[in-house]
């Protein structure tokens, strides 16, 4: 594929304004949401082959948001494209204003590996409900889900709308060189600086999906049983290579032995494979995430699992304890089965430490005092998260997701997908019928007062 060409093709085809027609908006996501139910068998394989997914996991960190997301665009679609009015003020009476929403243009979705459907499809839906054409580069990594994608979607849409295009650096490289009206990343923060770099050469606006060190609070008021199993699942789902997963926890020093003790019963309960992959833990997801996660093992503070082999990419969820700020596997994000604990026991020293760290895409707050989680929610800036829960608010398509300083630049998901993909053309409508004076020279201190009593 010549990617010049199909950058072309997709500027013309939007220029021809057949995306503006909310009707044929929904027509497309309608097309799309038949797309993924009549494949869904093969999609399902293709992720199962690149590292062991199940067909529950699937559906359920996946295909189903994404079906979420296609309903929820077809139902409101209307109702969000209409122009909105909004107050004009005294100084353009008679007039009135309104906002008109728009699509962008040409934009460049480029996915992420760790869950490659919806990284890369929910937001290539945000910006076909919106109005744009769309380009989408999955994460080369699982081969077989890029490969999949790349035959369902370019088989069914015309490639002027919508096309994959499968590579690796190389390719996009490449499609950077290009001047689009949006890029969406989601990926590693040292990727994503090379993605901005390379879009501030043309101006383009960018979404970035980051990531970083979620923190996990977790207060010795706590329903300690819960807690552990709510962590335990946020944390080992897909083998712990989620952005918003627990990075590490922060226990208060009265609990913590208690706290482990029920973390690792949950685990023994949850995962009972032992060197093994089965349906509910996936694989890393290649070799060279499994070596790096093998040298955060620091075997002296392993108090749980630790198991590892390396020909099945088979990490087994790991507790490690005593664990310090200064500790190698505190440097940059696990994004792996490896939890370190470290415990406290002065809440305002612990958050000046996390505070000293980058801005993280999530914090989690597990507490039943209300005082202490409104302290950490006020004092803590990240991107979202949860209270007594860790994950689930990326579920909830009415909160933004998206992160804040270095954990990334703009949010999406729901109504906040369609807002990322449009401009809000702003309209001043003014008859013909009437004009006061008082803007027109010459200027007099009459008119200076009745301006300030106008525009105060």
């Amino acid at each position: 594929m010549d990617i010049k060409e199909l950058h072309s093709k997709q500027q013309t085809f939007f220029n021809s304004n057949k995306t503006k027609d909310v009707s044929f908006r929904i027509e497309q996501l309608k097309k799309f949401r038949k797309l993924i139910k009549e494949n869904e068998s093969e999609l399902y394989k293709a992720i199962f082959e690149d590292f062991g997914k199940s067909e529950f996991e699937t559906y359920a960190s996946e295909l189903s948001l994404i079906n979420h997301e296609i309903n929820l665009f077809i139902k409101n679609l209307k109702r969000w494209s209409k122009p909105k009015r909004v107050a004009t003020g005294l100084a353009n009476f008679p007039a009135k204003s309104y906002i008109i929403p728009e699509p962008l243009g040409v934009t460049l979705v480029i996915g992420a590996w760790n869950y490659p459907y919806q990284l890369s499809i929910l937001p290539t839906i945000s910006s076909i409900a919106a109005g744009n054409t769309v380009i989408i580069k999955p994460s080369e990594l699982p081969s077989k889900t890029s490969a999949v994608m790349a035959k369902i979607i370019n088989a069914s849409f015309p490639e002027e709308f919508i096309h994959v295009v499968e590579g690796g650096v190389a390719i996009s490289t490449e499609l950077l060189s290009h001047r689009f009206d949006k890029i969406f990343f989601t990926g590693s923060i040292p990727v994503g600086k090379i993605i901005y770099q390379a879009a501030a050469k043309h101006l383009s606006p960018v979404v970035l999906e980051l990531g970083g060190k979620s923190p996990t609070f977790v207060l010795s008021d706590c329903d300690i049983k819960m807690t552990a199993k709510r962590i335990v699942w946020a944390k080992f789902f897909n083998a712990g290579q989620t952005c918003v997963a627990p990075d590490y926890i922060l226990v208060e020093k009265s609990i913590e032995q208690k706290f482990i003790e029920t973390l690792s019963a949950k685990i023994e309960e949850f995962y009972k494979a032992k060197g093994d992959i089965n349906e509910n833990y996936v694989r890393i997801i290649n070799i060279n995430n499994f070596d790096r996660l093998e040298k955060l093992i620091d075997t002296d503070k392993v108090c749980f699992g630790g198991e590892i082999d390396k020909e099945n990419r088979f990490i087994s969820p790991t507790i490690l304890k005593n664990v310090s700020f200064d500790d190698e596997i505190m440097q940059d994000e696990i994004f792996g089965p490896i939890l370190p604990i470290l415990s406290f026991t002065n809440l305002d020293e612990v958050i000046a430490k996390v505070k000293q760290r980058p801005k993280p895409l999530s914090c989690y707050i597990y507490s039943k005092n209300r005082k202490t989680i409104s302290k950490i929610l006020h004092e803590v800036s990240f991107g979202g998260g949860a209270v007594n829960d860790s994950v689930m608010h990326l579920s909830n398509s009415n909160l933004p997701f998206g992160g804040v300083g270095l954990s990334g630049i703009g949010s999406y998901h729901g109504k906040f997908g369609f807002d990322t993909f449009s401009h809000f053309k702003s309209i001043l409508d003014k008859p013909l019928w009437f004009e006061a004076n008082i803007k027109y020279p010459p200027y007099s201190k009459n008119k200076l007062k009745l301006l300030k009593m106008l525009l105060k």
